[in-house]
């Protein structure tokens, strides 16, 4: 169940990757306007509303991305299938339909029909899809109905299903929303102290995959919260829109790096060059784009009460970010550029502020850091056992650096013996193998890896960091050999 749901995780980053568009597009809208908001410039306004036509439709992006994401071959028409669950569930179940099919009046309907076009919902259909091309994409009808063989009944296939998934909603659908509605509320009403309890979980969940799931609730509008949306769109008070998403960037942006230089500081001698590559890459993607994965991998597993401690400092980093209502907000993650793009934003409140605290937490990200490694004598990078780790392969650059750092993974991995399917998200590789005995960590941490992390008996993930899409690419070509 827990590779099902890091799969769908990984999927769901397709469509996420289009957001940071909708952001640059808005944000120059709102640096032209920032008084007006698209009011008083037709140029503001068309780059606004040419962002909002992405975020308004994140639903609909969720159940193309998820369909091509978890189908086997990653095939077009999975993500149009992704499109036609969704058209069907929405148009069966949006409110006029609902009453039609109840025999009520419109106005007695379950508001939870009115927000059936959400998030939620896209994934499902995209969930639906990708089972109808895994099932079908191959099937051969009877020469009659040749026609419609293999790929071109997936959607015929789907469209049906999503019939049945329609009726079941219909009677599940109002209780679901309502829970999710109230777990929402539940920690909205918390404030301060209910958005940095999001932020401890969003950092406890990383390791699973299962954080999009909690971020779905208050990021998007499945449970009327929809934090990015709203603040790209200037909706709701000032100094609260945004507050789930504000007291990330003094954490990515400062808090991390931090983290990354208090691991170099402590390595052994030997090892800080090798640790200084490192954590200046992960650092940097951590600072300009919000992706902390390369990092928090470094120690996560070698230094699990570390990460701990990394997951306590968010959550309290958001508390004070909402209780002094200090707001930015991200497309994609709370980095630079998202910060950057979103100082304009009219409703952002004292964005500059975030950067006093964010460089408060790199002092104490640093300093409690640094002691409690070496107060306690943690394996963090650069720190391991000399016979634990190979020394790192030899460097290379553009697409050689790629290539052969697929090789050597591969290799690591078992070669094609063992590898059975080779997957990635933004920065992971997902690998399959048929015998975890049959890999060699220390060959593939040779390559410079940040991290290691085995989910299964058959299941393996390599951070790699940003670049992961052409290493994965290398692998692909290697494994088609």
């Amino acid at each position: 169940m827990r590779k099902y749901f890091q799969k769908l995780g990984s999927s769901l980053m397709l469509p996420v990757a289009v957001l940071p568009a909708a952001a640059i597009l808005m944000g120059i809208g709102y640096w032209i306007d920032p008084e007006g908001w698209g009011g008083g410039s037709a140029i503001a306004a068309f780059l606004i509303k040419a962002g909002s036509s992405i975020i308004d439709n994140i639903p609909i992006l969720f159940a193309v991305g998820v369909g091509l994401g978890m189908s086997k071959q990653k095939d077009g028409s999975a993500a149009l299938s992704g499109l036609v669950a969704y058209l069907v569930v929405t148009t069966l179940l949006k409110t006029d339909s609902v009453a039609m099919l109840q025999g009520i009046d419109a106005a007695k309907v379950d508001p939870a029909f009115a927000k059936i076009g959400n998030a939620f919902v896209g994934i499902i259909s995209g969930i639906v899809a990708s089972m109808m091309y895994n099932r079908f994409s191959h099937v051969k009808l009877p020469d009659a109905f040749a026609f419609f063989s293999g790929k071109r009944l997936v959607p015929i296939m789907t469209a049906v299903s999503m019939l049945v998934v329609s009726l079941a909603l219909l009677f599940i659908w109002p209780p679901i929303y309502s829970i999710l509605v109230s777990f929402g509320e539940g920690i909205a009403k918390l404030g301060a102290i209910g958005a940095g309890l999001y932020g401890f979980f969003n950092r406890l969940l990383i390791p699973t995959g299962l954080h999009h799931a909690l971020n779905s609730v208050f990021w998007f509008d499945v449970a009327g919260i929809n934090d990015i949306g709203n603040f790209l769109a200037g909706k709701g008070p000032k100094g609260v829109t945004g507050m789930y998403q504000a007291g990330f960037f003094p954490i990515m942006m400062f808090g991390l790096p931090a983290a990354g230089l208090a691991m170099y500081h402590t390595a052994k001698t030997k090892r800080k060059k090798e640790v200084a590559s490192l954590m200046l890459a992960a650092g940097f993607a951590a600072f300009f784009t919000g992706v902390t994965e390369p990092i928090e991998f470094a120690f996560m597993f070698l230094a699990p009460a570390l990460y701990f401690v990394h997951a306590i400092l968010t959550g309290l980093s958001l508390t004070i970010a909402a209780l002094f209502h200090w707001t930015a907000g991200f497309a994609f993650s709370a980095g630079f550029i998202d910060f950057f793009l979103s100082l304009r934003n009219p409703i952002a409140n004292q964005p500059y502020m975030l950067i006093v605290q964010g460089l408060v937490f790199a002092v104490i990200y640093y300093f409690l850091f640094r002691f409690i490694i070496v107060k306690f004598n943690l394996a963090t990078p650069g720190r391991e056992e000399d016979d634990d780790e190979a020394a790192p392969a030899g460097a290379a650059t553009g697409n050689n650096k790629f290539a052969s750092m697929a090789s050597t993974i591969y290799d690591g991995l078992g070669g094609g013996a063992n590898v059975t399917s080779i997957d990635n998200c933004v920065t992971r590789l997902r690998i399959e193998v048929k015998d975890m005995k049959a890999v060699d960590q220390k060959k593939i941490k040779s390559t410079g890896v940040p991290g290691i992390n085995v989910v299964g008996p058959q299941s393996i993930q390599v951070i790699v960091g940003t670049n992961v899409q052409f290493v994965a690419d290398e692998m692909a070509k290697i494994h088609k050999k």
